[in-house]
């Protein structure tokens, strides 16, 4: 019986995890104490580095941390998160600075601290796990694990004590709980840590079956009828539902790609494709005109934590605005709509200003916090805005950006917002667009330059190669498309310091560099951006050296990434880090799968080359999650792209 008592409080504590708290400030956050040092101090990480002097003390991902674990025969307690996650930084404040619980978890585990930006193959595998157990996932992760790796129980984010949040265990209560689990009865954490094991393996490594039929152009069209579905008509986005309409709204660069290669395709064959150009516009228009997007300082927020894109999640990620800004130059290609090639022109500024390094390479993310308050740096009051701009400028300022209605951001603040588009408000106010752009745009500056005097959010420097590739092909989509060589020449000195910086010593990529040293084995995307990024640098210029570093590092990528029995590529290398599971991901999601844009890789480099092996390669690409897009193709709308390129070659 009491066997059946513990693992019936072990589940207890794992529904718990479920929960999601409601924010709320920590009023008495602990000051970090800088005489404490563990044995992150010697990271690069800004993330790491953070939490170098909590009083826990943390290891990084190492053998010597597993050693340990065996040696002493403790559990080990990984946290996994990243530098802009806002409750990541609330549990280090209410959990990780508090000197009781640093000293329990000292004593008996062994703690594992990860950037999962630095480790996304940790990450992948662990996060699979926690949603095995707990049906979500989400971070702070919190994983329990067995000395040798395998993952006991897990969740996301705990408050400190009981009682601190309504309806939520704290983590002392659970370190100390499963602490007991561990020693009275190792057997159930054994058995639990193989169960959970073999079901992240089967998971991560679950082959996706051929399609027993040929896949044919109707993938077009079955991914446009599902995108449709899942679209919110009035205000864009994807995956809104009437049943839960406050779902938080992500821009999916990948459904928006989609659409533009669609309504080119559909024009091309004399059908207007004005369905999927609607929901482009809606959602491009949408996220222009709301919060999401930073008016001042230019550029996108991560995600939308309502419907209407207007107030955000305040963090932003290099990765979404080199998306964003492919997308939004070829928009403005494709409907000559001048509001696309301001945001495009603001966004890349926005890089440019406060994301560019000196040697070119871009980093990875602005936080959402400063001061322990998310969003205090992007906020305004009334007053504050009144105390910077003349009585005529307020007015103006105010009545177009939303300060003159009541606030909408806690009440008391106002994220900035348009009502509507500048070319539209201009005609309502009878002026042309660019004498109202004229008028707005000191007033914009002076706001900007208040707001720089603020304390600034934590600016994660590291240059990750993915997350480069993806803001090289901005640069260099924007570049051709709006016609501006500037542009191209930012995204070439950046593939320059990535192929030249980020190598080791047999030539292979690297995936993160910080502090003048380049770090870890690269992972798919690293080696897809890359060539996706230098694929658009040679498109933009013709210049044989771009084509010669891309053939270089995919030739490279198909030697230690390819799976030689199922097709398609692994997340990781043949020569990487052995975890419990070997992983392949073919869905996009807010960044592209590194299979889908691999195939179109593929295509291209054999469309300038001529060279039949790289064909033969996106056809297995293709042929790899065949499966899948035959019977949810919208999992993966950039490879629905490359069935009917590859489709249309087969009819030349």
């Amino acid at each position: 019986m009491r066997a059946l008592r513990i693992v019936v409080l072990l589940l207890i504590v794992l529904s718990y995890t479920q929960l999601i708290a409601q924010e709320e400030k920590s009023a008495d956050s602990k000051v970090q104490k800088k005489e404490h040092a563990n044995h992150l101090v010697n990271e690069t990480s800004p993330y790491l580095l953070t939490h170098a002097h909590n009083p826990v003390d943390w290891y990084p991902w190492s053998e010597e941390a597993f050693a340990k674990a065996k040696q002493e025969k403790k559990m080990i307690f990984l946290s996994v998160g990243y530098s802009s996650c806002h409750w990541c930084h609330v549990m280090e404040r209410e959990s990780f600075e508090d000197e009781e619980i640093a000293e329990y978890l000292n004593e008996n585990y062994v703690c594992v601290k990860v950037d999962r930006e630095e480790r996304p193959d940790v990450d992948q595998v662990y996060m699979t796990a926690v949603q095995a157990l707990t049906r979500r996932g989400g971070w702070p992760m919190s994983v329990f694990l067995h000395p040798d790796g395998r993952p006991f129980t897990g969740g996301s984010y705990f408050p400190a004590r009981d009682g601190d949040r309504e309806g939520m265990p704290g983590f002392l209560t659970i370190i100390k709980r499963l602490q007991t689990i561990w020693s009275e009865q190792p057997e159930l954490v054994e058995q639990q840590a193989t169960q959970v094991t073999q079901a992240v393996k089967a998971e991560l490594e679950a082959r996706i079956p051929r399609s027993l039929l040929p896949l044919t152009k109707e993938v077009l069209d079955k991914t446009s009828v599902a995108l449709a579905e899942e679209f919110d008509q009035q205000w864009g986005g994807f995956g809104y539902s009437i049943a839960n309409p406050n779902v938080p709204k992500f821009p999916t660069p990948g459904n928006l790609e989609f659409l533009l290669y669609r309504v080119l395709q559909l024009r091309a064959s004399d059908n207007s494709g004005g369905k999927e150009l609607e929901m482009l516009t809606t959602q491009l228009d949408h996220m222009a005109l709301g919060g999401i997007r930073d008016h001042l300082g230019g550029g996108f927020h991560r995600y939308s934590v309502d419907r209407f894109w207007h107030i955000p999640h305040f963090e932003k990620m290099l990765y979404d605005n080199g998306q964003l800004a492919s997308v939004y130059a070829a928009a403005y290609k494709l409907t000559g709509n001048v509001e696309y090639k301001q945001v495009t022109d603001e966004l890349l500024q926005f890089v440019l200003r406060e994301m560019t390094d000196e040697s070119g390479g871009f980093y990875s993310a602005l936080d959402a916090d400063s001061e322990g308050e998310e969003g205090k740096f992007y906020r305004w009051s009334r007053e504050e805005v009144k105390k910077v701009l003349t009585d005529q400028e307020y007015r103006l300022f105010a009545d177009i950006y939303g300060v003159s209605d009541d606030p909408n951001f806690e009440e008391h603040y106002y994220t900035l917002l348009l009502k509507s588009s500048v070319s539209a408000i201009a005609k309502e106010r009878a002026v042309s667009r660019e004498e109202l752009k004229s008028q707005l745009v000191p007033l914009r500056e002076k706001l900007l330059a208040v707001r720089a005097e603020r304390i600034r959010p934590l600016l994660d420097t590291k240059i990750l190669a993915s997350w480069n590739g993806l803001m090289i092909r901005g640069f260099a989509d924007a570049g051709r498309l709006l016609q501006n060589d500037e542009y191209i020449a930012i995204g070439a000195k950046a593939a320059e310091f990535i192929v030249q910086k980020m190598r080791d010593g047999q030539g292979n990529l690297l995936h993160s560099f910080n502090k003048g040293e380049a770090r870890f084995n690269a992972y798919l995307p690293d080696y897809a951006y890359m060539v996706e990024g230098l694929n658009a640098l040679h498109r933009a210029t013709g210049d044989e050296k771009w084509l010669s570093y891309a053939r270089d590092l995919m030739d490279q990528q198909l030697e230690r990434f390819w799976d030689q029995v199922a097709n398609g590529f692994f997340f990781t290398a043949s020569d990487h880090e052995r975890l419990i599971a070997r992983a392949k991901n073919p869905v996009d999601s807010v960044r592209p799968s590194g299979n889908s844009v691999s195939g179109q890789n593929l295509l291209y480099l054999y469309q300038v080359t001529k060279d039949e092996n790289y064909l033969d390669y996106a056809r297995k690409t293709l042929d790899s999650v065949s499966g899948i897009m035959s019977s949810s193709p919208q999992a993966s709308p950039r490879m629905a792209i490359l069935v009917n390129e590859l489709l249309k070659l087969d009819e030349k």
